[in-house]
């Protein structure tokens, strides 16, 4: 297994860290690779701010008979100082071939495994919970471990059955957090009632310098209830990357250690004080590389947010 010491001076030597600063590196590698990292407030774990999502792109890959991919980018990972890795039995074979490629790179004991439970559907329906409970079985045999360390319902699928359920696995020890998620607008007020009044340690929401509606509401109360909050979407899956195209990023994007355009989108995010770690899918190391990057070095503070946000609205 390549250390992360190795792993750095191999990416120096071989430009693939693209667009992170050689400098930067460097000082991180004098650190060990030390990224940000942020609290979970319902237990005192420190997790690095960002992560590696296995929707869109890496859940594309992960279909493959070749999973070389998969162990790139998770390898990756880990040499760069991540844990979290976010996952879903919806995201066709994701979580499956993660699973099986941790325990063949022997890493599984390192990552920090969110998955998600919903097998009432996103449209209101009722879970029946034997159902419920086969399927997070079939989570625990995927990812070959006796703990899960989160488990959240995904998209707020019939909360009162599954976040029950997930009580349950809490309270024996085999799921050590829990939480809801949604990316849907039309369940926010949904999401704020059940933060108000549920014991639950996570959220998974969307949040973006151009998608800023949980700012109002959902990220204020998240920090008030010591609820951590995971970040899906911080790229507004591939809507800024429309936005930026044909654009270089500007001289003073250096002033927070952003060094490429996906360092400056996640370093806004990561700005937020209630956000615990931004997890962007892909299936590509280098890209994987490139948004660990903006878990290193400065992050904007409230002036600085305000002329991103404006860069980016006047594209």
């Amino acid at each position: 297994m390549i250390s992360r010491r190795d792993y750095l001076k191999l990416c120096l030597a071989t430009g693939a860290t693209l667009s992170v600063a050689p400098g930067l590196l460097r000082a991180a590698e004098d650190k060990a690779l030390a990224p940000i990292t942020r609290t979970i407030p319902s237990s005192g774990e420190r997790l690095p701010a960002v992560g590696l999502g296995s929707s869109a792109t890496f859940a594309q890959v992960a279909g493959n008979p070749d999973l070389a991919a998969v162990r790139e980018v998770l390898q990756a990972l880990v040499a760069q100082g991540g844990r979290v890795f976010d996952t879903a039995p919806s995201y066709g074979a994701a979580e499956e071939a993660a699973g099986r490629v941790a325990g063949e790179l022997g890493i599984g004991e390192r990552l920090f495994w969110a998955t998600k439970l919903n097998v009432a559907g996103w449209g209101g329906g009722t879970a029946d919970p034997a159902a419920a409970r086969a399927q997070i079985e079939t989570s625990f045999q995927r990812i070959d471990r006796p703990v899960l360390d989160l488990v959240q319902v995904h998209n707020l699928g019939d909360v009162p059955t599954q976040l029950g359920l997930l009580k349950e696995l809490r309270a024996q020890g085999r799921v050590r957090h829990i939480g809801v998620t949604t990316t849907f607008p039309c369940q926010y007020d949904a999401l704020e009632r059940i933060v108000a009044s549920e014991p639950i340690d996570f959220i998974g929401v969307d949040y973006a310098i151009d998608n800023r509606a949980m700012e109002a509401r959902i990220l204020p109360l998240a920090q008030a209830r010591g609820v951590a909050v995971l970040v899906y979407a911080p790229f507004g899956r591939t809507r800024l990357w429309e936005r930026v195209r044909g654009q270089t990023l500007p001289a003073w994007a250096a002033e927070i250690d952003a060094h490429s355009w996906a360092q400056f989108f996640l370093k806004f995010v990561l700005s937020h004080p209630a956000v615990t770690v931004a997890t962007p899918a892909t299936s590509k190391a280098r890209h994987m590389i490139d948004n660990m990057g903006a878990a290193l070095g400065a992050l904007p503070d409230a002036a600085m947010r305000q002329r991103m946000i404006a860069l980016v609205e006047g594209m």
